[in-house]
């Protein structure tokens, strides 16, 4: 999503003249970040730090969008070094084995508003299930080099035993160590590679 703090950032007179066409993801302005329950108490926050993606965007029809993302499984932080290597490894996203982590859409529904609701296949493993995205559309801007930009903030909720991620160690006090919820959090900012005339 466009941040008002970016001043590379600076808005067109009506930059949703051209929303329709095809878009990159641009991971500088962008963030894919997750976040698990830890030891019954807190949570845990992390991102991959490698991944890609194309949006098909429909100003006049948007259920008629589309988008795709692959995300590098190796490339996961949480700021700590033991725990990250543990999470890449074959108890949970086996990077070695199953380098990407992939997602299409299948369907978009509006929700009101600027806010969506993308439906779509998410591939973790060797695994593809059913999965929903709550967007909310962040606005439209040109920005210094002249090339147009759109933002959207996603979130998801999911049980990563779905998707066999099974593995968790039991507490003394009771309740398990790793929660089984992982929520997406999704804060993308995309470039217009080309332009499409809204359908009539």
């Amino acid at each position: 999503m466009l941040k008002n703090r970016d001043r590379s950032i600076i808005s067109s007179a009506d930059p949703y003249d051209d929303l329709t066409g095809f878009y990159i993801i641009d991971p500088v302005h962008s963030t894919v970040g997750f976040s698990v329950r830890h030891a019954m108490v807190s949570k845990v926050h992390g991102k991959f730090d490698t991944f890609e993606g194309l949006l098909k965007l429909d100003r006049s029809q948007p259920s008629r969008s589309e988008a795709y993302m692959s995300v590098q499984t190796l490339s996961l932080d949480t700021g700590a070094q033991e725990r990250d290597m543990h999470l890449r490894g074959p108890s949970f996203l086996d990077s070695a084995t199953f380098p990407l982590m992939t997602f299409h859409s299948t369907g978009i529904v509006p929700a009101g508003d600027d806010a969506f609701r993308v439906l779509g296949h998410l591939r973790i493993k060797d695994l593809e299930l059913p999965i929903g995205i709550d967007v909310e559309f962040g606005g439209a801007s040109r920005d210094t080099d002249g090339q147009n930009r759109v933002g959207f903030e996603g979130r998801a909720a999911l049980r990563r035993s779905d998707w066999g991620l099974t593995w968790n160690a039991s507490l003394e006090t009771g309740g398990v160590l790793i929660g089984d919820v992982v929520t997406l959090v999704l804060d993308i900012s995309a470039v217009q590679v080309f332009h499409r005339p809204a359908a009539i």
